[in-house]
Order: structure tokens, then sequence, then C-alpha cells
């Protein structure tokens, strides 16, 4: 699965994700059309406000993407260095994660995760579920 983000300047939105959050651009369509990003095993498209694609409202939270980091706090400082604001602090979670949220300058929001325990679900919150 690959989000698709939209952005009034896609330019701007791959500068600020590579140096707030490390991601590397992988393709650009156009100069500021679209471009795809990478960090570790993921990835997101970034896309321009063309057509009906409009930019997140502050006001509403209709997604967050979730991050897999090696270092939530440092990665998390990285973010507010560059212009995020915190959203929820680093909590460690009885799933076994430790995670923060950030809200980037255009209204998306991040959680930044990182794998503290190798916790069963069984153990802590829900149940394994074996496709059918």
């Amino acid at each position: 699965v690959i989000p698709v983000l939209s952005y009034p300047s896609v330019r701007d939105a791959v500068a600020w994700l590579g140096a707030a959050f490390g991601f590397i651009e992988r393709v650009r369509i156009g100069e500021d059309h679209r471009s795809q990003l990478s960090v570790g095993d993921g990835a997101v498209i970034v896309a321009d406000t063309g057509g009906n694609r409009r930019p997140p409202d502050a006001t509403v939270i209709t997604h967050s993407v979730t991050v897999r980091v090696a270092d939530v706090q440092a990665q998390c400082e990285q973010a507010l260095r560059e212009g995020a604001t915190l959203v929820m602090e680093s909590t460690e979670f009885p799933f076994g994660e430790r995670q923060c949220t950030v809200q980037d300058p255009w209204g998306h929001q991040w959680t930044l995760s990182e794998t503290i325990a190798d916790v069963a679900p069984e153990e802590c919150c829900g149940e394994t579920v074996t496709p059918a």
C-alpha cells in the first residue's frame, strides 16, 4: 500500500519530508506534479492539488501515516526542528511500540513508530486473525 498525499507544492513537500523524516525521492513526474518517496521499506506519493485533489484541512483529520523509524525521539526532534507541530509526545504502548505524532506544515499527520518489544496481540490488545 502506498498512500498518495496532496500538497500545494510537491517540491516543497519533497524537500521537507526529506529533511524531517529522511525520505528519498525515487520518481519525479513533472516538476511539481507528483513524486514517489521511499523511507525504509515504505513509500509515499506526494501529489499536487490539481483537479479534485486538496490538501488536508487542519481542523479535520481524515488520515494519518505511520512511519517505522529506528529512534522515535531523535526523528521527532528532527521533524520539530524542520517545523512540524507536536500532536502526541513520545509514548510507550503495551503493544510494543514507542510512538509520537507530528503534523507537517501542510496539515498531514505522521505517527513515528519504533518497535521496543515483540508483544503478541493476545498479550496486549487483541487477537491474531488467520485469513479464512
